[in-house]
């Protein structure tokens, strides 16, 4: 019997707080099966094959708003790290038939293949529904039918605290390596972005980079080593490279001194980039504070709007904190960028260096490439080794969009 269609065992999500989903086990199924992690939600109708590989989804537990789950199955193209990154899986409804051409194999499958437990059937709009109104909680998933109810709350609030939690080392690589597959067919340059020809060398701290990143960059002529999060500031300056970047990546910014102390050495020595976690480290080795969101950002239609030149870009986002806007007060810094829901920062530059980082993500595309620009103007700054300006991203703006005239 197809393991997608075999029946299914009982399965419970329970959330500190005491609430209990009822609902059907699938992917790495079995008779004792739980996994713990932070329950959160996105409201993408679609990647979850790119949200499940994400690494800043390691230690959460993962909850799609769409209503069907697992209908184009999986592939080996469309994924962002070597395996799913996500504790746990949750969704309404997991598509019985998958349908797509490039598809190489069953979602449950696969997710059994890599030990991720997933739960459907229960309703995701009652769970989003509080999530919103308490906040992102930790949560367990369980087909062992021997613990209650309150066996699994309590198990649910022994498990970690997202603050104060470094993910980013765990997730990180441990060894040094180059990169160099670009964007292919997929591809967007309609001119080259380094048309000196010259290419650039860029040192990657990767605290859990997606590899659709890495794969812009060298699209744009860039030489990418990727480095331990880890990485001294010395050993930096022994490369010489031509630009920095920070990735993404999970858990607490705060807590990964390490890249931070490295960032207050060397971000702005070298013309530096961030996204995502990338941002808050960059932030944070400048002096500036963090906090956590009630429920994060997370999905593939999040307005954003550029201060600099007024524009608004529809971003895909994946983070449960951001930049404190007061703590920039008195830096020499300034907020590029602002969150349309709430008006959080979603973006800032340095003023006298060559530094300037986001909160989401310019390589998914959901926009669907509002925010190429971005690389556009990371490349230009290795070039000129100045702070970014708004004219900078102006011409940046303008050749994307000359891109799909």
């Amino acid at each position: 019997m197809n393991p997608s269609i075999a029946p299914r065992p009982a399965a419970r999500l329970v959330l500190e707080e005491g609430s209990v989903f009822h609902g059907l086990g699938f992917g790495a199924v079995g008779k004792s099966k739980s996994s713990t992690g932070e329950v959160v939600f996105n409201t993408a109708m679609t990647g979850y094959q790119e949200a499940l590989t994400d690494p800043s989804y390691a230690g959460q537990i993962l909850t799609m708003t769409a209503t069907q789950v697992g209908n184009y199955g999986v592939n080996l193209e469309d994924v962002e790290s070597g395996k799913p990154q996500v504790a746990g899986f949750v969704i309404r409804e997991l598509s019985r038939v998958r349908s797509n051409h490039r598809s190489t194999a069953d979602l449950s499958d696969w997710l059994a293949e890599h030990g991720i437990l997933g739960i459907e059937g229960l309703d995701t709009r009652a769970l989003v529904r509080r999530l919103r109104l308490r906040g992102a909680m930790r949560g367990v998933i369980s087909t062992d039918q021997s613990k209650s109810d309150s066996d699994l709350v309590k198990f649910a609030q022994n498990a970690p605290q997202m603050s104060g939690c470094n993910l980013a080392a765990t997730v990180s690589p441990d060894e040094a390596s180059s990169w160099s597959e670009d964007l292919g067919e997929w591809s967007l340059q309609a001119e080259p972005s380094n048309k000196n020809g010259k290419r650039f060398r860029v040192l990657a701290l990767d605290c859990g980079a997606k590899r659709n990143i890495y794969r812009n960059l060298a699209d744009r002529g860039c030489d990418v080593q990727v480095m331990p999060h880890d990485v001294t500031a010395a050993d930096i300056r022994k490369i010489k490279p031509d630009g920095l970047f920070v990735s993404n990546g999970p858990g607490d910014p705060e807590v990964v001194e390490a890249t931070i102390q490295t960032l207050r050495e060397v971000a702005g020595e070298i013309p530096t980039f961030g996204i995502c976690l990338g941002h808050q480290l960059l932030a944070l080795a400048m002096g500036a504070k963090t906090y956590k969101l009630k429920f994060g950002h997370r999905g593939a239609n999040q307005p954003v709007r550029n201060l600099l030149t007024g524009q608004v870009e529809i971003t895909s986002q994946n983070h449960g904190f951001c930049v404190d806007p007061e703590s920039l007060n008195g830096l020499d810094c300034e907020v590029t960028h602002r969150h349309m829901n709430d008006d959080t920062v979603a973006g800032l530059r340095h003023r006298s260096k060559p530094v300037f980082c986001v909160q989401y993500h310019p390589e998914a595309s959901p926009g669907p490439h509002d925010s190429a620009y971005l690389f556009d103007c990371f490349i230009r700054m290795m070039g000129t080794r100045q702070p970014i300006s708004a004219d900078d991203m102006k011409q940046a703006q303008s050749v994307t969009a000359l891109a799909f005239v």
